[in-house]
């Protein structure tokens, strides 16, 4: 059995104290460490190409134009708001132009005004992840710049409308865009090295906004190039677009909880009602299981609330990393979380919830340079033997959770009939299926 939440670590002080202020400090060493080198390297570079470049009227015109674009896209989207965690938006459209059009120390710069901007404008986040960001978007456009640069020579090539140079354009693009993706993925996983690669690169959706960026941003390359002026015309479609974009993130951000990124009760209960239909209409087995963290208030109370989010987005990436993708996986308040799980029998239910309980059981939260180690325990329901629409399979699973937690947590319940059984001394084996 693995050290409780409450053992593994000292109390709320220290550099724990620290993290509630400086949030940074609460990351995982490896993470703080990358991110302060990629934050590093990016000042560097910035350093040596403020030094070689000449300020040029030109450019810091273009440069201007391409901002206040950027300014404009943001403020036109204000009013809709971001969603929580990593959104998605469509401001590469006026970075790739800078990277393409002006010297790389443009490309590096570029970032930190329009991040500000968010920060101050859309959506207030910890500032060590802008930072990130900037650092990021400004070395991956730096890359595609000094490429650019160094195959095309000059710039003004792009809007001749001969092949070459847009060839390559679209290359410096593409480069732009798995130089950025691989940095913040790099990141991502180093904060939870659980999770799959998959998972933190592309998917298709992401691929498909991926490219839709790299065109625009070649576009208004391209636009800007014949005449600065065109950007005018260039500015309400990219508007438009990004509006479009947020509203549909908005739609999807109001089905999840903000902490952990899964579905809300409402949402994850329309999910399982459809797929309750379908599996009643298909004769397919179905598995529900409802899952607590053990002694989660004591790890509130004492290590703070901000470490204790740290230990639910945790348990929430646990469950989706050990779970297939048409699995259905909620957050339903609190520390509790509801798994649906279409196919599964008694013994794949079973199966499931012990590996769930034991990956999470192996997860640690760093804290003062200690490790916090957290246990579930689990309740499981199957259709056809515990009940046959969601709500029996519900109560079922929730007393079956209440019967594991009698019996010394840190385990999964599966009951034998509907009828839960009365609660067993502690130490006794669940009962069988």
């Amino acid at each position: 059995m693995v050290a409780s939440s409450h053992t593994s670590a000292k109390p709320r002080d220290g550099v724990a104290t620290l993290a509630g202020r400086w949030p940074l400090l609460g990351q995982r060493r490896p993470l703080v460490v990358y991110l302060c080198g990629v934050v590093a390297l990016a000042l560097a570079a910035i350093a040596f190409s403020a030094t070689t470049s000449a300020l040029r009227w030109p450019d810091t015109l273009t440069f201007t134009a391409l901002m206040a674009c950027g300014a404009v896209c943001i403020e036109a989207t204000r009013r809709l708001g971001m969603p929580a965690g990593v959104a998605r938006d469509l401001l590469s459209a006026w970075w790739l132009p800078v990277a393409l059009l002006l010297p790389p120390v443009y490309a590096l710069v570029a970032p930190i005004p329009l991040q500000i901007l968010l920060q101050k404008r859309v959506r207030e986040t910890v500032v060590y992840r802008r930072v990130f960001s900037s650092a990021a978007i400004g070395l991956s456009g730096c890359a595609a710049s000094v490429l650019f640069h160094a195959a095309v020579g000059d710039p003004s090539a792009l809007s001749t409308g001969r092949g070459w140079p847009i060839l390559v354009a679209i290359g410096c693009a593409v480069l732009f865009t798995v130089l950025n993706t691989a940095l913040i993925a790099v990141a991502a996983h180093t904060a939870n090295p659980d999770s799959r690669w998959r998972e933190v690169l592309w998917d298709r959706e992401s691929l498909t906004l991926d490219m839709v960026e790299l065109c625009l941003g070649v576009i208004v390359a391209i636009t800007c190039g014949i005449n600065l002026t065109l950007l005018v015309l260039a500015l309400p479609p990219v508007v438009l677009l990004q509006r479009s974009l947020l509203h549909a993130q908005l739609q999807a951000a109001a089905r999840t909880d903000a902490k952990t990124g899964l579905l809300n009760a409402a949402a994850w209960q329309r999910e399982a009602d459809t797929e309750i239909v379908r599996a009643r209409r298909t004769g397919d087995p179905l598995a529900v299981l409802i899952i607590d963290i053990d002694h989660f208030k004591r790890v509130n109370d004492s290590y703070g609330h901000l470490i204790g989010d740290q230990v639910l987005v945790g348990v929430a990436t646990t469950l989706r990393s050990q779970l297939r993708e048409y699995d259905v996986v909620g957050r339903f308040g609190g520390e509790e979380f509801v798994v649906l799980l279409p196919g599964a029998d008694t013994t794949e239910a079973r199966r499931v919830a012990e590996r769930l309980r034991s990956r999470i059981g192996r997860m640690a939260v760093p804290v003062d340079g200690s490790m916090i180690s957290v246990t579930i325990s689990a309740g499981v329901a199957v259709m056809s033997v515990h009940g046959n629409d969601l709500i029996e399979l519900l109560a079922v699973a929730d007393l079956a959770l209440y019967h594991a937690k009698e019996l010394g947590r840190d385990r999964i319940y599966l009951p034998a009939t509907s009828s839960v059984p009365p609660a067993q001394p502690s130490g006794q084996q669940d009962a069988p299926s």
